[in-house]
């Protein structure tokens, strides 16, 4: 299903109210004494009442102007709609920067029209940063942003969230393959990465153990930008795993190629 040009306004104007509200929950809990507790899924999942209060007033909002809408989001139940569309969140990616006062985090908006995410929004309160990807192109706060050419991974700028993500040999090894034959690699930035890459600052992200709220917000905005995101095999990055996001499309295609022995744990 495509969005006709009149859907992709009136749902850009939502998913900018609802970064709104996410925002104004989440921002009196930054940089000052807030509990912590550990869901505990999988080594230490940190979620905080930002977290928490962010994604409730998304829903809110959501339920009251399009209760047939769906819910896919971090913090609570799915919802499944009436109608074929469903708003993905994550209202805190990064709370591990949350909790420990670094500006690398944001709040993750995505409308997905039953096919795949076609609206994405990645907004950053503190900073005062929004990046918006819609089928008609990316911004960072109303200024138009694209990928840079990179084809050569040797002059490639590399981010990944962790080492911890990668959570088997195989993953690992495939993470090293690339990290170690970059230009310049750089950990930590969460969803912050993929919009730098959109930005054209950074050429690679290289993931792992995301979940589809993780990522949906960022295809939008990679894809508009001129980038490729995917998973490891090539596939639908739409529900996470393996994910792989390049600026140049040439140098996506590459590194799938270095990848496929790490895909079926054979490196």
């Amino acid at each position: 299903m495509s969005l006709t040009p009149e859907q992709i306004d009136q749902f850009t104007a939502f998913a900018h109210q609802l970064a709104r509200v996410a925002g104004e929950a989440a921002m009196p809990h930054f940089r000052v004494p807030l509990d912590v507790v550990d869901k505990g899924k999988a080594g230490y999942d940190p979620v905080t009442v930002a977290d928490q209060g962010a994604e409730r007033a998304m829903r809110e909002l959501i339920a009251t102007r399009y209760p047939g809408h769906g819910v896919l989001g971090e913090e609570e139940a799915s919802v499944t709609g009436s109608e074929p569309y469903t708003w993905v969140l994550d209202p805190i990616d990064g709370t591990r920067a949350f909790i420990t006062g670094l500006p690398l985090w944001g709040t993750l908006i995505a409308l997905n029209d039953g096919a795949r995410p076609r609206i994405g929004v990645m907004n950053q309160p503190f900073t005062g940063e929004r990046y918006l990807g819609t089928p008609n192109g990316a911004w960072l706060n109303g200024v138009p942003i694209a990928t840079r050419p990179c084809a050569d991974l040797a002059q490639a700028r590399v981010m990944a969230t962790s080492l911890e993500i990668f959570t088997t040999p195989a993953l690992r090894a495939g993470f090293e393959a690339i990290a170690g034959e970059a230009q310049l690699l750089r950990m930590g930035g969460d969803c912050y990465a993929y919009c730098l890459l959109a930005q054209g600052l950074v050429d690679v992200v290289i993931e792992a153990s995301l979940m589809p709220y993780d990522v949906q917000a960022l295809i939008p905005i990679v894809e508009a930008a001129g980038g490729r995101m995917t998973t490891w095999d090539g596939g639908d990055a739409q529900h996470g795993g393996a994910i792989l996001a390049c600026g140049d499309p040439a140098l996506h295609a590459r590194l799938l190629e270095r990848l496929r022995p790490y895909v079926d744990g054979q490196p």
